[in-house]
């Protein structure tokens, strides 16, 4: 039993072992998922958008009824008195005077005390209260600008996380077909060392056998050598792409992860440049967030202003009150309802001037929209002649490679004919490579270029939209 108990235990840890250490292989889609969820700039984002919600709830909060219920008892140690007529001698005089004038008793003016001041106290020992009011505006301008204000801050909380989802996505883009990039490019090189290891072994086996030179072979392996620090610096320059791939889904330096897809290239459409301006203008999230930005301040000018307005609330209250001294409490209720009217009819210039700084806050996020359409404008111009540049090029690249894989078959075939040279092999080896290498470089730069393109147009696939709202109901 303990030997199988201890031979389960090892396939247990030898399973665990290769599940953690082996690669993740993801897609761009997969990526941009990862990222969006992890994104620490995208949950502050999501956090901005559920602030947004609860102030658009508090702003009708202030516009209905409210209801507070009040109690307190209270005990006197010691009485309060105040300075008061001594009521005793007021009373005293007051009814000898009477008996004096009917002829009751004789008159005795001796009778009669001095009237003076002295401290008395009217409350008694134990007293409470018990309350309940029930406010309700009826009119003030802060709470309905209030409640349109909030619902345009939660637009803008809205807008802001679409800016920074359609910014991840960007850097996403950029990290992912990077490392997808230096893969193709190793795969390349690869091939080329096995190309040259592959040449080099021919070679040694026709200079044994006499039919090449000790030249050849030297060429040969000098060939085999320069190619494989170019290998270790493309296995070095993959890993450290890795790495910050990791950094922009946020996941741990730890990972393997292994980017699927390809450097494809699809001859498609580029748009002209006003179309594609008319539309950055209209769905760019950053020009979106700044036009909700100046509707907040244009808001928040009308708050300003609602201080001149009057303020109108209706109000009722019942109350039961009740004091002892002995706590044989005599109790009685009273019952209150009416309106409050309120209204600033002078503050100084406070007023004035917060609303002239509001208009300016307004003023500046306008300024501020019309210099970032212009640099958009700017953008999107830039991108659509890269596009148009880099897409002439790989048109002319892809058939520079079919020529360079024929040449270089070419070359192996007049080699073991003898009719031609080792360095003859080597160059067209060399010019093959770089063709591959050009013409990946140019789809990689094709890409970025449409994917700059589709963020500053404001374009972001649907999936990753309705994938943010899973998230936010999570």
């Amino acid at each position: 039993m303990i030997k199988h108990f201890l031979m389960l235990l090892f396939f247990i840890s030898v399973v665990c072992i290769n599940t953690y250490s082996q690669s993740k292989t993801i897609t761009i889609e997969d990526a941009i998922k990862i990222a969006i969820k992890n994104n620490q700039q995208i949950k502050i984002a999501k956090m901005t958008v559920l602030k947004g919600e609860a102030a658009v709830k508090e702003a009708f909060g202030y516009a209905l009824p409210s209801v507070n219920l009040s109690a307190n008892f209270s005990h006197l140690i010691q009485k309060p008195q105040t300075l008061f007529p001594d009521f005793e001698a007021l009373l005293t005089n007051a009814a000898y005077g009477i008996l004096f004038k009917e002829n009751v008793i004789p008159e005795d003016n001796s009778k009669f005390l001095p009237m003076g001041n002295k401290l008395q106290s009217f409350a008694q020992t134990n007293n409470f209260e018990a309350k309940a009011e029930v406010t309700q505006i009826l009119f003030n301008s802060a709470v309905f600008r209030g409640i349109g204000s909030s619902q345009v801050y939660l637009n803008l909380s809205r807008e802001q996380l679409n800016s920074t989802v359609a910014a991840t996505i960007l850097n996403v883009k950029k990290a992912f077909y990077g490392s997808l990039l230096m893969q193709n490019m190793l795969e390349i090189t690869q091939a080329s060392f096995n190309n040259a290891l592959d040449n080099l072994k021919n070679v040694k086996a026709l200079n044994t056998n006499g039919f090449v030179s000790e030249f050849d072979a030297l060429q040969a392996e000098v060939q085999v050598e320069n190619l494989r620090p170019t290998l270790l610096q493309i296995e070095n320059s993959l890993k450290t792409l890795n790495d910050n791939l990791l950094i922009v889904l946020g996941l741990s330096q730890d990972e393997e992860i292994i980017c699927q897809g390809e450097l494809s290239y699809n001859n498609e459409i580029i748009p002209s440049p006003d179309d594609a301006i008319e539309q950055g203008v209209n769905r760019n999230y950053d020009l979106k967030t700044l036009v909700n930005k100046r509707d907040f301040d244009d808001a928040l000018v009308d708050l300003e202003k609602a201080d001149y307005w009057p303020n109108l609330a209706a109000f009722g209250s019942y109350s039961i009150n009740g004091s002892s001294d002995d706590w044989k409490f005599t109790n009685y209720s009273s019952t209150v309802v009416g309106l409050a009217f309120s209204m600033n009819l002078f503050r100084g210039t406070q007023t004035k001037n917060r609303v002239e700084q509001a208009n300016l806050t307004v003023k500046q996020t306008e300024e501020q929209i019309g210099q970032l359409k212009s640099f958009i404008s700017s953008q999107i111009k830039e991108k659509i002649l890269e596009l148009n540049r880099v897409k002439s090029l790989i048109e002319v690249q892809e058939r520079n490679v079919s020529l360079a894989t024929k040449a270089y078959d070419i070359s192996l075939i007049r080699y073991k004919e003898g009719k031609g040279s080792q360095l003859e092999v080597q160059n067209s080896e060399i010019s093959l490579r770089q063709a591959k290498t050009n013409r990946l470089q140019s789809i990689y730069s094709y890409i970025l270029a449409k994917s700059e393109l589709d963020q500053l147009q404001g374009i972001i696939e649907d999936e990753y939209l309705s994938y943010i709202n899973e998230l936010s109901t999570k």
